[in-house]
């Protein structure tokens, strides 16, 4: 029979249509292999923008509530201290009972606003600070509230007793669904890097840093977005300042400063997780503090609209 003949065709196609499927077959596995190797894109981090009643100290803490609410904020922050008509008060005092500070979170709920962070008010290493600090944890779970902020004093921590105490303490804050964050205030614990050092040596879920950039370049005159590069991991929320050395060495609201935010938030602009902005302050530099709580407000709300349109830009930008 002749290679043209019908036989030797059908021969010949079966032949090819066996190599080309042995072909196909031999290449799914590298396919299927090439498909797990692709990433899922990382989710936008749920930023809440919280304004701290900080900066509304010299007014009763309802007269701040209402003037943050009245600013477009949804979330507040604790300050220190309050001037009420007796006298000054703590936002929440070391010693309140956990039915005080459930009191205390609604009444944040009866003016529209979701808190969010609580000041410990101790050094980590103070002779008092592990009893403060697991207050402050069962305070901010009465509260419903979800960080408990605290920082070294100007000369810096001890890091060997800040591990120690922070490892104590994790435990105690997993137990109540509170993380206790660490924030930077000058000295040997003023910079991310450094704070993001015991957080990884006491490597607990619920210990994190907080990070101030105001902080980092009023304290310690740095740039803080390289230090932020050197932390970013480990952030879980935001003290928003800004910080100006020229024309004068003054902190400021977020905008009015030298920082880049752009810079700043980008390296945790997508972590899919939920990270508290706490404006601990909104004041344009050089010009004095108001004397009504409208005007703070007025500023509180020209603070978030510029943090709102910098993320809004922000999530456009993956890399």
């Amino acid at each position: 029979m002749s290679a043209d003949a019908p036989g030797d065709r059908r021969t010949f196609l079966a032949t090819t249509t066996r190599a080309a499927a042995g072909l196909l077959a031999s290449q799914l596995p590298r396919l299927a292999s090439a498909s797990d190797d692709v990433k899922p894109q990382p989710k936008p981090t749920s930023f809440q923008l919280a304004c701290m009643t900080l900066p509304f100290r010299q007014f009763p803490l309802d007269t701040a509530l209402a003037a943050i609410k009245k600013a477009g904020f949804e979330y507040v922050a604790g300050g220190t201290s309050h001037e009420e008509k007796a006298g000054r008060r703590a936002f929440l005092a070391a010693d309140a009972s956990a039915k005080d500070a459930e009191a205390l979170g609604r009444r944040c709920r009866d003016h529209g606003l979701e808190p969010v962070m609580i000041f410990s008010g101790v050094y980590p290493e103070a002779k008092n600070g592990l009893e403060v600090l697991t207050r402050r944890v069962e305070q901010a779970a009465a509260m419903g509230v979800e960080q408990v902020l605290t920082f070294g004093h100007t000369e810096g921590g001890n890091e060997r007793v800040w591990v120690d105490r922070f490892g104590k303490l994790g435990p105690i804050a997993a137990d109540h669904d509170v993380t206790i964050v660490v924030k930077q205030h000058g000295g040997s614990t003023g910079t991310g890097e450094a704070c993001a050092k015991i957080v990884r040596a006491v490597d607990h879920p619920n210990v994190w840093v907080n990070y101030d950039a105001g902080n980092v370049m009023d304290y310690l005159n740095l740039d803080p977005i390289p230090d932020i590069q050197k932390c970013a991991k480990e952030v879980r929320s935001f003290c928003m300042k800004d910080h100006r050395n020229w024309p004068e060495d003054r902190d400021c609201g977020p905008g009015w400063g030298e920082i880049d935010h752009y810079r700043l938030l980008h390296p945790v602009a997508f972590t899919g997780l939920t990270m508290p902005l706490c404006f601990e302050n909104v004041f344009p530099p050089l010009l004095p503090r108001p004397k009504d709580a409208a005007t703070v407000g007025r500023y509180a709300r020209q603070c978030r609209e510029y943090v709102e349109l910098l993320i809004a830009g922000l999530k456009t930008k993956r890399s």
